[in-house]
C-alpha cells in the first residue's frame, strides 16, 4: 500500500473508509502513519527481507501494517484473524517474524501466542495503550517519529500462508527485488491492467483484509489513487447499500457472497441502485453455474472470474461473454504454461479430467521448507501444483473438478465431488453444503453429503430425500449422495473457502489413512 505519490497529489482524498464507523483516513494521514511505523521497524533494527506479521480483524489500522513494511523491505505476514493460539504461534515461529501487529480484539489470543515465540522482540496493538516493554501501544510508540520516509526505502511484500485446509500452514515466499516502493512489482503491473483499475474508482473490500485476493486488490485501489471502502465483516444486503451509497465502481467477492445476495428477497435486491458497478471479479472458489447465472442476469456481463493459487503458479481468467460461451469455465491462461497431466505425468486429452500443472508464472518457494516445496513440482522441478483437477476444452478454457485430495474413488469410479457440492448449494431449502467420501466397507467409499439448511428450514429424513431426490434428476448415480447429514453451520474460512477435512475427518475417525 505504497502513498507516497498520491499523498501529495491527493492529500484529502480519503484513501480508504471503513463501512460500519464511517472512519475515513486521507492519503496523507496514511501517508504519515505508514511512515511513523516504518521508522520504529528500523529503530527496533529490522532490515530489509526481515519478518513481521499481522493478526488482526479488518480496522482501520490495518492498512499502515501493511504500507510499512512495504516502503522498508519487509515481508509481511497477515495471520488469519480466527487462528487459536497454538495456530498463531507455529505461524509466527516458522515465518521467523520479529514484530507481531495485533488489536485490542485479537490481544488474548496475541498474548497467549507469543508467551511461546521468543523470537517476538515487540508486539504491538495497533488501537490500544502498551502494558510492558514487549507490549506496546501503536500511537504511543511512534509518538515522536518522523511522518516523512525512511532513508533506505525499498520495496517490501506479503509472504501469506496457505490456508493449510490440507496441513500446516506454508509460507509463500516469492524473490523480493532490490527496487523503490513507487516502482510496482511485475504481477501488480499485470493486474492492474486485467481488473480495469483507474485513478477515481471506488473499491468495495467485503473480505478479510489477510486474504491474498483483498491484499492484492486494495494495494492496487491505493497505488491507483482510488478509495478503498473496508467492511468489518460481510453482509448481504449491507453490501449492496454500500455500493449504492459510494458509488462503488470495483469490487470483488466469492461465490458463498453471490448465493447469499441472490437468496434476499428479491424487493430488498431491487431496492438498491448498483448501477455505479463497471465490474466484479470473483474467485478463491468454485462457482456453482446455476449461481452464476443469476449474478449475470441481475448484474449485467460485469463478472470477470480469475484462477490462480496464492502460490503464483500460473494464472486463468474469464469475462461473462467467454464464460457463457464456455459455462463452467476458470478462464484461458493469462500467465503461466498450463499443461494437465494424469498420474504418470502423462498430457491428458481434450476433456480428460488430470492434475493442473503450471511451469510456473513467478517463481516462489514455501519458506524454510524445501520438502513441501520439492513435493508442489514435477519430478525434473520444471512445473508446479497445488492439488487442483480439471481438464481444457477446445478452445483452451480451463474447467476445474476437485482438488486432488478430495476425489472419492467408489467401486473403482473416480468422483469429483463439486459437481454435487455446486448442485446441492442450488436448492432453495439449502445455504451451504459439503460433499466428500466416506468409508463403504464394500464399494470403499461412498459419497457423503453435509448440508447446512436455510433459516427456518427443518433438518430430518424428510429433508434428506428431498435432496436425494433432487441430486438423482441431474447427477448420475455414483455422484448422488448415499446420504445426508444437517449441521447448523458449515466450516467455512472467511475468505469463502470450505474446510471440508475438518468435516470428512469425523467419519474417519482415527484411520491413518484414507485410501481403501
Amino acid at each position: 500500500m505504497y502513498t507516497g505519490t498520491h499523498a501529495r497529489l491527493r492529500p484529502l482524498q480519503p484513501a480508504f473508509i471503513m463501512a460500519s464507523s464511517g472512519e475515513a483516513v486521507t492519503y496523507r494521514e496514511l501517508e504519515a502513519r505508514s511512515n511513523r511505523l516504518a521508522h520504529l521497524f528500523r529503530r527496533y533494527g529490522l532490515k530489509r527481507l526481515d519478518h513481521y506479521s499481522i493478526f488482526m480483524e479488518n480496522n482501520g489500522r490495518y492498512l499502515e501494517a501493511c504500507g510499512a513494511g512495504e516502503r522498508s523491505g519487509l515481508y509481511y505476514t497477515c495471520v488469519n484473524s480466527y487462528l487459536t493460539a497454538g495456530e498463531l504461534a507455529y505461524i509466527l515461529t516458522n515465518s521467523q517474524s520479529r514484530v507481531l501487529i495485533t488489536s485490542k480484539a485479537k490481544l488474548d489470543v496475541a498474548r497467549d501466542a507469543i508467551k511461546e515465540c521468543a523470537n517476538i522482540e515487540l508486539c504491538i496493538i495497533a488501537d490500544g495503550e502498551g502494558e510492558s516493554d514487549r507490549i506496546v501501544g501503536l500511537q504511543q510508540a511512534t509518538a515522536g517519529l518522523p511522518k516523512t520516509p525512511i532513508s533506505d526505502e525499498c520495496i517490501g511484500t506479503a509472504m501469506l500462508y496457505s490456508s493449510g485446509t490440507t496441513g500446516r500452514p506454508k509460507g509463500i515466499l516469492r524473490p523480493l527485488p532490490e527496487q523503490p516502493p513507487v516502482q510496482n512489482l511485475p504481477i501488480f503491473d499485470f493486474l492492474h491492467k486485467l481488473w480495469q483499475y483507474r485513478e477515481g474508482m471506488i473499491y468495495l473490500s467485503p473480505a478479510p483484509l489477510y486474504h491474498s485476493a483483498p491484499q492484492a486488490a486494495v494495494n492496487l485501489t491505493i497505488r491507483a489513487g482510488g478509495t478503498v471502502i473496508i467492511m468489518e465483516g460481510f453482509d448481504p444486503e449491507k453490501y449492496l447499500e454500500l455500493v449504492q451509497r459510494w458509488g462503488v465502481t470495483h469490487t470483488q467477492l466469492v461465490p458463498t457472497m453471490f448465493s447469499r445476495m441472490l437468496k434476499l428477497p428479491e424487493d430488498v435486491r431491487k431496492r438498491y441502485d448498483l448501477s455505479s458497478l463497471e465490474i466484479a471479479i470473483h474467485a478463491a472458489a468454485p462457482c456453482p453455474a446455476a449461481v452464476k447465472d443469476d449474478m449475470i442476469k441481475w448484474w449485467g456481463p460485469i463478472i470477470h472470474e480469475y484462477y490462480g493459487a496464492t502460490e503464483g503458479l500460473g494464472f486463468t481468467a474469464c469475462n461473462s461473454e467467454e464464460w457463457l460461451a464456455h459455462r463452467g469455465t476458470v478462464g484461458r491462461v493469462l500467465l503461466g504454461d498450463l499443461h494437465v497431466l494424469d498420474e504418470n505425468m502423462k498430457v491428458c486429452p481434450v476433456g480428460t479430467p488430470g492434475t493442473v500443472w503450471f511451469k510456473t508464472a513467478t517463481p516462489f518457494e514455501y519458506f524454510n521448507d524445501p520438502t513441501k516445496t520439492q513435493e508442489a513440482r514435477s519430478p525434473d522441478g520444471s512445473m508446479s501444483t497445488v492439488g487442483d483437477v480439471g481438464y481444457v476444452d477446445d478452445d483452451g478454457f480451463l474447467y476445474l473438478t476437485d482438488r486432488a485430495t478430495f476425489m472419492i474413488i467408489s467401486g473403482g469410479v473416480n468422483i469429483y465431488p463439486q459437481e454435487c457440492e455446486n448442485l446441492l448449494i442450488t436448492h432453495p431449502k439449502i445455504a451451504d453444503a459439503a460433499v466428500f467420501g466416506v468409508p463403504n466397507p464394500d464399494l470403499g467409499e461412498e459419497v457423503k453429503a453435509v448440508v447446512q439448511p436455510m433459516p427456518g428450514v427443518s433438518p430430518g429424513q424428510e429433508l434428506a430425500d428431498e435432496l436425494i431426490a433432487f441430486c438423482s434428476q441431474s447427477l448420475s448415480r455414483q455422484k448422488v449422495p448415499r446420504s445426508i447429514d444437517f449441521e447448523a453451520e458449515l466450516p467455512r474460512l472467511p475468505t469463502g473457502k470450505l474446510y471440508k477435512r475438518l468435516l470428512r475427518d469425523r467419519y474417519w475417525g482415527n484411520k491413518a489413512s484414507r485410501i481403501v
